[in-house]
C-alpha cells in the first residue's frame, strides 16, 4: 500500500503511521518537486529537498522559531515522521509496485496516474488508485487518516477485491459523505 500527498509530511504520513501501527505494509510518499510547510507568513513557507531528513527540518525549524513551530504543530509532525523513516520521499523516483495507492487531494490523484502513464511499464500489473480528498491541516489529516484506514480494511478483507471494490468504494461514500475518486493503473 502507497499513501500519498504532495509533500509527504502530514495526511500521507499520519495515514502511514496509522496504517503501520494497525499491521499493514505501507509506504508513504509526496509528488511535489519540493518540501514545503508553513513559515511564518504565507508567503514565506519553509522549502526543504525531498531528500533533507525529518530531523534536520526539526532542528531547523526549532531554531528558526521553537515556540512559533510548536504552537502550530509543525514540531510535534516532524518528531512523529521521524519515528516513522528518515526522509520524506517523492512518489515519482520510486519504482516498488503497489496494489493500492491512496492519494489525498485530487491533484496528487492526477500526477500519480500521470507518473504511472509515464512509467511504461511491461509487467502489466493493475495498481487500484483511489482519491480520499483531506485538507491538509492536523485534524483533518488524522480524522482522513482513519478514512483511509477503514476503506484499507475493507478492501484487504474482501474475498475478491477486484470484483467487489466498485462496490466497496461506494459504501464508503455513502457512509463517509464524500466522493471517492478511482481509477485503475497498470505498472
Amino acid at each position: 500500500i502507497a499513501v500519498v500527498c504532495s509533500s509527504n509530511q502530514n495526511r500521507s504520513m499520519e495515514a502511514h503511521n496509522l496504517l503501520q501501527k494497525r499491521g499493514f505494509r505501507v509506504q508513504s510518499f509526496g509528488t511535489g518537486s519540493c518540501v514545503k510547510l508553513p513559515g511564518p507568513t504565507v508567503d514565506k513557507p519553509n522549502i526543504y529537498s525531498f531528500s533533507t531528513p525529518y530531523q534536520d527540518q526539526f532542528v531547523d525549524l526549532k531554531k528558526k522559531d521553537s515556540a512559533f513551530y510548536t504552537q502550530n504543530g509543525l514540531l510535534n509532525m516532524l518528531d512523529r515522521n521521524r519515528r516513522i523513516k528518515e526522509t520524506p520521499e517523492r512518489f515519482q523516483e520510486n519504482q516498488d509496485e503497489f496494489d493500492l495507492i491512496v492519494t489525498c487531494q485530487e491533484r496528487v490523484f492526477d500526477q500519480v496516474l500521470e507518473n504511472m502513464s509515464e512509467r511504461g511499464g511491461n509487467s502489466c500489473k493493475m495498481v487500484h488508485v483511489i482519491n480520499v480528498e483531506i485538507k491538509d491541516n492536523h485534524d483533518d489529516a488524522t480524522l482522513g487518516a482513519f478514512v483511509i484506514h477503514e476503506l484499507v480494511k475493507e478492501i484487504c478483507s474482501s474475498s475478491d477485491p477486484e470484483s467487489e471494490l466498485e462496490e466497496i468504494i461506494d459504501t464508503m461514500e455513502k457512509k463517509k459523505k464524500q466522493r471517492f475518486l478511482y481509477s485503475p493503473s497498470f505498472y
